[in-house]
């Protein structure tokens, strides 16, 4: 365990996980999965807006409009040069591979608009509500997303960011959560011994490929205590196929009655794009669709999805109950990584300034760097960063926040306010050990099974 923790802290240069001066930290029960100490953050909200100078906040319609206007001629150009180009290659393998390099680079510049769809649902696209509405609705729709539904529980996201019980996205499992699913024979970690490499593979494979879509069709990660909607909307009704959990369903527990109409507006994108789409199939037949459009989706879900996971999923992070939560807190458990060129321009820095963006989601993300530095002054230590080896540091930690981060659970000794602190554990013998199985209560079981349902009240979940 020694050489696993060793080797682990030489990962980041800028994160917890990599702080030489543990020793000099103030003694905490609270331990991350590297061992490492860790207090709770004190700083307020108003701290951190207070510390981003005024002109971060500026909105350019011209500079957001550009950048759209640049992603778009990135799509069409090399449409243009593969689609007129690729059948003079007289090597079959080599047009093989001419049209897989065709739908990776389609899928970053797709993501690129993915992403500018995703400031428009923040506001942070222009100082028009009408016009981020409507070039979001219009970017997603043509991408299948369904732009109002994710836009309301995404703003949700935000709101509850490190919650277990309010947070949509990556919500981690507790302890006997992820054993049972892992085997519903199991009782003990001991029962279900290493996890093997091959099921982290498949099981990453798994996520890559469908986490988006499983996301929005059965609510996939985030959370399942549905039964608290004020309107009554959750009663009887959980995430999974066909548990009335989906961002499409009008009676959705995601969403509240005001919500309806944008709902419909969300299902009509989706349900002109698909229109066009079997338009395309029609004309040019499925074999090219596949190619110009689907297979793209599929790397656009993909970076989606790696995205996603590698911001809200590191053993430096914390997760909490309602009791020890607030945003302050919950916003400090991300993390932003380094991609590069790709990331930092292709992606517009949604990976490298993820931290800056969950505090003030208004900001557009040409300003985000200089927010970030800003606020690195007020959180200090509790400022999380990994950019060591850049893009290849970023997807190798696809791999080790899998096998490193299995499920949270409280800290050995914990009480009061600290019991509701949770880090991530595993089952591989990797960082701090979890808790001895004939430690664990019979009343923890049943709490962890479940989830605890602490009082949640602390901001609206409502848009």
């Amino acid at each position: 365990m020694t050489g696993s923790l060793a080797a682990s802290q030489a990962s980041s240069s800028t994160s917890l996980s990599s702080m030489g001066s543990i020793g000099q930290e103030k003694k905490s029960i609270l331990r991350d999965t590297f061992g490492n100490p860790f207090e709770l953050p004190d700083f307020t909200i108003k701290d951190i807006r207070d510390a981003i100078p005024a002109h971060c906040y500026e909105r350019s319609y011209l500079r957001s409009y550009g950048y759209v206007a640049r992603d778009l001629f990135l799509l069409a150009t090399t449409f243009y040069i593969f689609h007129n180009y690729t059948p003079l290659i007289q090597s079959y393998p080599l047009r093989c591979a001419a049209w897989a390099l065709y739908t990776f680079l389609q899928g970053l510049f797709a993501t690129g608009i993915w992403v500018l769809a995703h400031e428009c649902g923040h506001g942070a696209f222009s100082p028009s509500k009408f016009v981020n509405d409507i070039t979001g609705w219009i970017m997603h729709s043509s991408l299948l997303v369904p732009y109002f539904s994710w836009k309301i529980s995404h703003s949700k996201h935000h709101k509850g960011t490190g919650h277990m019980e309010r947070d949509m996205v990556f919500v981690p499992k507790t302890r006997q959560q992820y054993i049972s699913n892992v085997s519903m024979a199991a009782n003990t970690l001991a029962e279900l011994g290493e996890e093997t490499p091959l099921v982290t593979a498949l099981n990453l494979i798994l996520q890559q490929l469908f986490g988006w879509p499983m996301y929005l069709i059965t609510n996939a990660t985030g959370h399942n205590c549905h039964e608290r909607q004020s309107e009554g909307r959750g009663k009887g009704k959980r995430n999974g196929w066909f548990g009335g959990v989906n961002h499409f369903n009008l009676s959705s527990p995601l969403y509240e009655n005001k919500h309806l109409h944008l709902i419909l507006y969300s299902d009509i994108g989706l349900a002109i794009m698909g229109f066009l789409l079997y338009q395309g199939i029609q004309k040019w037949g499925f074999t090219n669709m596949l190619v110009w459009y689907f297979i793209p989706y599929l790397w656009v879900n993909h970076w989606l999805v790696a995205i996603t996971f590698l911001q809200h999923t590191d053993p430096t992070l914390p997760h909490y109950y309602p009791e020890a939560w607030n945003f302050a807190r919950g916003a400090a458990a991300t993390i932003d990584r380094e991609f590069g060129f790709i990331g930092r321009h292709l992606l517009h820095g949604i990976i490298e300034t993820h931290v800056a963006h969950h505090y003030v989601s208004t900001i557009p993300f040409y300003n985000a760097d200089e927010a970030t530095e800003a606020i690195k002054k007020v959180m200090g230590k509790h400022y999380r960063s990994d950019t060591k080896d850049g893009p290849w540091g970023f997807l190798r930690a696809i791999w080790t926040s899998a096998r490193w981060c299995n499920f949270v659970e409280e800290c050995e000794g914990a009480e009061g306010e600290e019991k509701a602190v949770l880090f991530f554990r595993n089952r591989n013998g990797l960082g701090l050990a979890p808790k001895k199985d004939e430690d664990i209560t019979a009343k923890e079981r049943k709490e962890t099974a479940v989830g605890k349902t602490g009082l949640v009240g602390l901001v609206d979940d409502s848009e």
